[in-house]
């Protein structure tokens, strides 16, 4: 991306999606207010939040409208975060590069590559910044992690591996009219398990293998699967092959017996290093050596957009380092529907202290940890629901 002329702080935002994970970025804004680094200018909602949902904003409040574009002129916003749904993101992000304004947006950028592609297409030719809203790679152990590879500490790398076992009640895919789904009407969602809530783990995973552009892959393989009632997959793996290199696998579920942290592990033929990338803690195991745990500090994206704004600092997750995860969400996007489990693959357990209930998939934990281990998918590892179940685009 070329050189940006330098931003004034305190940079003037608009944030589109104030609700669900929407309140992590209006908290964040706050941190980063109190800092004289940005000044919450607008939110952009369907329905105005009310008093107490501003409560940190009382002295301030900002200008709310449904209207993403003439918000952003009304407020001489210089930079939006953009948390809407999937289907929303290309048209909020040519809004606001349309208008030279400068862009958080959220993961995944968009729901096709045709979208991406857009969007990219918009910003360049805007001349605006975009950063992608993959906060694991704002994490230090990143960098670190490259470093120990490229150095030689575990020998040669064989593959990276992703696992995600997460848990998710039923009313996870009630929350709103496109989770859980694949399409609505004639317009893309890709809401799946590997697009979108564990979509960290794969992007993270391509990230540390180098693999972040389209062209460096040459092929994808998908096993997509549902334990719920709905169109997208729950429960799923997909192996990405390089052009050069070692693959890249990831296995998750938002039906695990035991909800647990998703990690990447980077094998190499003399050991291992394994990163939680949530807690931005890493282990490493190697021939000849003890086990090594570091946990490391992390740069917010946010944060990092305004350096790059103000100072020049380079972007951490520009859309271009992200093309790589696009074509797994591509991939995903024109396999076979997922296949529903067997009834006997899943039981329904309650949710402690809620009434609400979840589908939990038998072994399904060990599954993940497998597949992690040896780098195979879930038909490989013999899972009888999985069998034959590879599809390559």
């Amino acid at each position: 991306m070329t050189s940006l002329p330098p931003v004034a702080t305190p940079v003037p935002i608009v944030l589109a999606g104030a609700r669900g994970h929407g309140r992590w970025h209006l908290a964040n804004i706050r941190r980063l207010q109190h800092q004289g680094l940005v000044r919450l200018a607008g939110i952009c909602e369907l329905t105005p939040l009310d008093a107490t949902e501003l409560a940190a904003f009382a002295d301030e409040p900002p200008e709310q409208s449904a209207d993403f574009g003439a918000l952003l002129d009304s407020t001489g916003a210089r930079a939006a975060v953009v948390c809407t749904p999937i289907q929303t993101h290309t048209a909020l992000a040519l809004t606001a590069a349309g208008r030279g304004v400068h862009l958080l947006l959220e993961k995944p950028p968009a729901a096709t590559r045709a979208d991406f592609d857009r969007i990219l297409a918009g910003v360049r030719e805007a001349g605006t910044a975009c950063q992608v809203g993959f906060q694991s790679f704002g994490s230090h152990a990143v960098p670190a992690i490259r470093e120990l590879v490229a150095t030689g500490a575990i020998g040669t790398v064989r593959g990276y591996a992703a696992a995600g076992a997460w848990v998710r009640d039923d009313a996870y895919y009630r929350r709103a009219p496109w989770a859980g789904r694949r399409r609505i009407g004639d317009t893309d969602v890709v809401d799946g398990v590997l697009t979108n809530p564990l979509a960290h783990a794969v992007a993270t995973a391509l990230a540390l293998a180098g693999t972040t552009t389209a062209r460096d892959i040459a092929s994808i393989d998908t096993e997509l699967f549902r334990a719920h009632d709905i169109e997208a997959d729950d429960t799923s793996c997909v192996r990405v092959t390089p052009v050069s290199g070692p693959p890249v696998t990831a296995a998750v579920t938002l039906c695990a017996e035991q909800a647990g942290e998703p990690y990447v592990i980077v094998h190499g033929d003399r050991g291992r290093i394994t990163f939680w990338y949530k807690q931005d803690r890493v282990l490493v195991q190697r021939a000849g050596h003890g086990p090594l745990e570091t946990v490391h500090g992390r740069t917010d994206l946010l944060e990092n957009l305004v350096a790059h704004l103000t100072r020049g600092a380079p972007l951490l997750v520009p859309p271009e380092h992200t093309g790589a995860f696009m074509e797994v969400v591509e991939a995903v996007r024109t396999a076979p529907e997922p296949r529903p489990l067997p009834s006997d693959a899943w039981h329904t357990a309650p949710v402690p202290g809620t009434g609400a209930t979840r589908r939990v998939v038998r072994g399904i934990d060990a599954l993940v940890a497998s597949g992690a281990e040896t780098l195979a998918l879930f038909s490989e590892l013999g899972a009888p629901w999985a069998l034959s179940e590879v599809t390559s685009p």
